[in-house]
Formats: structure tokens, C-alpha cells, sequence
């Protein structure tokens, strides 16, 4: 197991350590209730150090982005990011990512954690064009600082204009004192804030800072259990629950990343699934009564047949009910029908609903 740059400070507050995607990361501090709610009503951060990055330069480099992923990467300009996945040649996805163009030639992709060698093989392996490739997975830590609160609790550390940072964009910058920070807009909670990519010998003292500079604000460290239920309640996909390489992006409802101007890895397939329909959906659903839907807890319909999956669900700590996703067939999903999921012994009813489930 791998450690991050801040394990001591994590140990040191006593947070809960897992082994998760070959690194030991911090998934709880005071509880995943208390947690979530300091990032929906104030300002949290989080320690996501273990996400891959993958730097891709030379002129060759936006035509390997383009062969591998599924959105349009030609599209973006200095200083925008783009979420996109990469198809496998079996219709599945091989992993969901997301692109930073820094500077005309020059991208980074930002890869999970768990799929870090199985991306650098991949995108290895259709580079025919010969582009520049570094991992730089091991030289960064990655905190998100989330939450209403955030960009005002952070302003004293930069000179960028967080408010105005608008969603999916960046600046590198000077932030805690280190210079060329990637302060990004792309969170995954739904409540706002940035990201801060950042070199590992950096990373102590801008941890301090940050909670020095957020001590007004009642900033509190979060782990990645309230990250899962916070990134749940916007109805945003996971990997390796929701997607995997198994899932196409189609029926993931990653249509919008799913771009059929340009040639990429299975674009043929998948623009025919696309046109024809995908036989099954990816889904949301609330429970009508208490219950917690998990991972893997079987779908039946009123039958009590078994129709389909719950690839993500939990107890919402903002809504306080039961919540998930999972895939069923197309036509059931079409007529909105009452679904139920097994929850031990028991069929618990539940309704379809749209995403996000949190509307904030």
C-alpha cells in the first residue's frame, strides 16, 4: 500500500484509514453525517492525493486525446477542463477522467486512482502518433476544499478571484506561498469549490494554511466516505460501481460526453448503440420507505422478478432517505414503473426520480 504525502497529519487526527485503490487514504474523521453537512452548509477539505495524473505534450498530443477519449478535447482553450471517458473496444468504458488543457500542446488528464496502471497502458498503447507521455502520478497531492463557504474562506491564499472562477475552469497560480498550483473548478460534491494540485513537498504547509485560513470558517478535514455520499446525492458516476468496463458510456446516460464528431476507440459501435437505443439504462430511484439500498442489492419489478442492479445507494444525509442508482431495462425505465429493491428479505418499493437528488 502506497502512502500519501499527508498521511502523519491524518493519523495525527485520528482519522479512520483504509486501504483503498493501493493507497491508504483517510475515509472518515468525526463521521460521514457530520462531514457531509460541513461541506453542504460551510466549507470542508479532502485528501484525494491518490487520483492519477498524466501529463501529454508535443503536437501529437491532442490527436492521442482525441483517439482515446470520447468527448471533443479540440473544443477546449487555455485554462478549461473538460470530463470525458475513455471506451474500451467491447463497448464498456475503460475509465472516466478529466482533461486539462494548460496550454496549446500541453494537457493533463487526471485518471482514478484505481485505474492509474490500467490508463497508462491503455493510452500507451494507442499512441502510434507519438506524443509526449509522463506520470506525474507520484510527484502530486490532490485537496479539494468544498463547499458554500469555500472560495471565501480561501481568498486570503491567492490572488486568483475565486468567486468568479466559473465551473470547469483553472488558473495556475501562486496559493499558500507555492507557485504554479492548479487551482481548479471541477468539484465532485455539488456544493461548490475548488481543487489545488499541488507538488508533495508543498503539500504540508499548504494543508496548514489552509486550515489556518479556513479556522473562520469552521473548515473541517472530510474522508471519502461523506465524498461518496455527497457525490451520490448529485447522481454523478463512479467507477467501478456505475461504470466500469462492462458499462457503456450510452446507457451510463454519458451520451453528452459521447461526441460523434471525430473518430475515437469503438465510436462505430457506440454511435450505433446510440441510434438504435441502449437495451438497459443507468437509473435513480428513492426509496418509499426506510431503507438503505447498497451496492449489488438486487432491482425486481412488481413480480418479483429480478430486472436488474443497484451499482450505488445510501441513506442521503441531505434528504434523509434512501437513495441509489443501478441499471434496468430500457422499457421499464421508459414507463416509469415502480421498482423494488432487496433489502435482505424484504422487496422495499421505490421510485424513479431524476438527478441530481440534491438540489441544494
Amino acid at each position: 500500500m502506497k502512502e500519501i504525502a499527508l498521511n502523519d497529519i491524518h493519523q495525527a487526527l485520528n482519522a479512520k484509514m483504509v486501504p483503498f485503490a493501493g493507497y491508504i487514504m483517510p475515509v472518515s474523521y468525526e463521521g460521514v453525517n457530520i462531514e457531509h453537512e460541513t461541506v453542504r452548509k460551510g466549507v470542508g477539505v479532502f485528501d484525494v492525493s491518490h487520483m492519477g495524473e498524466f501529463l501529454i505534450t508535443g503536437e501529437n498530443a491532442l490527436d492521442l486525446i482525441q483517439r482515446v477519449c470520447s468527448n471533443d478535447a479540440s473544443k477546449l482553450v487555455n485554462g478549461k477542463a473538460q470530463y470525458t471517458c475513455m471506451p474500451n473496444e467491447e463497448g464498456g468504458i475503460v475509465d472516466d477522467l478529466i482533461i486539462y488543457k494548460i496550454a496549446d500542446e500541453k494537457y493533463l488528464l487526471v485518471v482514478n486512482a484505481s485505474n492509474i496502471e490500467k490508463d497508462w497502458n491503455w493510452i500507451s498503447q494507442h499512441n502510434i502518433m507519438e506524443a509526449t507521455m509522463r506520470d506525474l502520478s507520484d510527484e502530486y497531492s490532490l485537496l479539494a476544499v468544498q463547499g458554500p463557504k469555500a472560495a471565501e474562506a480561501m481568498q486570503s491564499l491567492t490572488d486568483v478571484n475565486l468567486k468568479e472562477m466559473k465551473f470547469y475552469t483553472f488558473e495556475v497560480a501562486e496559493f499558500a506561498g507555492a507557485k504554479n498550483v492548479i487551482i481548479s473548478a471541477t468539484g465532485y460534491t455539488g456544493s461548490g469549490g475548488f481543487e489545488l494540485y499541488i507538488k508533495n513537498k508543498d503539500a504540508k504547509d499548504i494543508w496548514n494554511r489552509i486550515m489556518e485560513a479556513g479556522a473562520d470558517y469552521a473548515i473541517k478535514p472530510i474522508g471519502l466516505a461523506a465524498r461518496d455520499t455527497l457525490r451520490l446525492e448529485m447522481g454523478y458516476c463512479l467507477y467501478g460501481n456505475d461504470i466500469d468496463d462492462t458499462t457503456s458510456p450510452i446507457e451510463a446516460g454519458l451520451g453528452w460526453i459521447t461526441k460523434f464528431t471525430k473518430e475515437f476507440v469503438n465510436s462505430e459501435n457506440l454511435k450505433k448503440e446510440k441510434e438504435e437505443g441502449p437495451k438497459r439504462k443507468l437509473i435513480a430511484f428513492e426509496l418509499d420507505e426506510r431503507g438503505i439500498p447498497r451496492h449489488g442489492y438486487n432491482i425486481a419489478d412488481a413480480n418479483g422478478k429480478i430486472i436488474g442492479v443497484v451499482t450505488s445507494g445510501t441513506m442521503s444525509p441531505s434528504l434523509d432517505k434512501g437513495i441509489g442508482m443501478g441499471y434496468i431495462p430500457t422499457e421499464i425505465a421508459a414507463n416509469n414503473d415502480k421498482i423494488y429493491i432487496q433489502i435482505r428479505k424484504k422487496a422495499v418499493p421505490a421510485t424513479l426520480v431524476k438527478v441530481p437528488f440534491y438540489k441544494g
